[in-house]
């Protein structure tokens, strides 16, 4: 019935896959859990003898878009649980939650995100509060706009709708294709469903690094954009991207983060970062990127 989909790179899951597997025997159905270690290169405590698990590992890192394409491709069942490994499930009732879900026939169910109310260190404040503050949102919120706040970290898809979507993503190893593949899904008319059965986001990683992140996710948009035309979606960004760029603004903003940016990644990485800026910063680097290379 279940295929629980874990990849990983260089994470310790066991505690994830013992949670998971506890749950899914408690609910007595058919499953298996399958991670993908896909190039880890320290030793992971990842390795059990736990039923209807399966460890793969991949000698080179392969990245996620292709990973949970092969993890697909192994998987036995029809509805298939993709989890990133740096989570852990909020409810005991997290697999109950979803099996009940089904009934509803979506074609995709997402689960959502959340974080733990302890403030971090200031090295990873920047990533904390944008979680708590764009992430962690109630269901009742994300099913207004199902395919905006697309997370791949916890959710729920067919297997079939899964490869039609995942098939059409290029092999590219980059980040931000969560809102690439919530166009795709509102493209072929997947059906979406939101529910309140979050996990919580271990990983958190330090600002500067999340920072260079949602530059390249900016230029991921910007990609899509470019070659594909990208009309069909609900991001927020994206929109007023191509809003400015159809008023022929772009300039002004590029202008904007070249006597600037150094201002506002001093906010960004203190401990009081600003999640407003970090959207200004966003939109002022991708018309950056942008015409830097129309210009050049």
């Amino acid at each position: 019935m279940l295929s629980v989909l874990i990849p990983t790179y260089n994470y310790d899951l066991s505690k994830l896959i013992a949670i998971i597997h506890s749950q899914l025997v408690k609910n007595g159905i058919d499953f298996e859990i399958i991670v993908l270690e896909d190039g880890s290169t320290l030793k992971l405590n990842s390795s059990n003898n736990l039923s209807n698990t399966t460890i793969i590992i991949n000698t080179n890192n392969i990245g996620r878009v292709k990973a949970r394409q092969e993890l697909s491709l192994t998987a036995k069942y029809d509805w298939l649980l993709f989890l990133d490994a740096d989570v852990l499930p909020k409810s005991n009732q997290f697999i109950s939650n979803y099996i009940d879900a089904i009934i509803l026939e979506y074609d995709a169910y997402f689960g959502g995100f959340t974080y733990y109310e302890n403030k971090p260190e200031q090295a990873f404040v920047l990533r904390w509060k944008y979680g708590k503050t764009k992430e962690q949102i109630p269901a009742s919120i994300r099913n207004k706009s199902p395919y905006k706040i697309i997370i791949s970290a916890n959710y729920l898809i067919r297997k079939e709708v899964f490869n039609t979507i995942n098939s059409k993503i290029e092999d590219n190893k980059g980040y931000g294709f969560d809102n690439y593949f919530g166009a795709l899904l509102q493209d072929n008319k997947a059906r979406v469903w939101h529910l309140d059965n979050e996990v919580y986001h271990l990983g958190i990683e330090k600002s500067e690094l999340y920072l260079k992140k949602k530059e390249q996710a900016a230029l991921t948009l910007l990609h899509f954009y470019k070659t594909e035309g990208f009309n069909n979606h609900s991001n927020d960004l994206l929109q007023l991207f191509s809003k400015l760029n159809r008023f022929k603004s772009v300039w002004l903003l590029s202008l904007f983060y070249s006597l600037f940016k150094n201002n506002m990644k001093k906010n960004l990485l203190s401990n009081t970062p600003s999640i407003h800026l970090l959207q200004l910063y966003r939109i002022t680097f991708m018309c950056f990127a942008y015409h830097t290379k129309t210009t050049a």
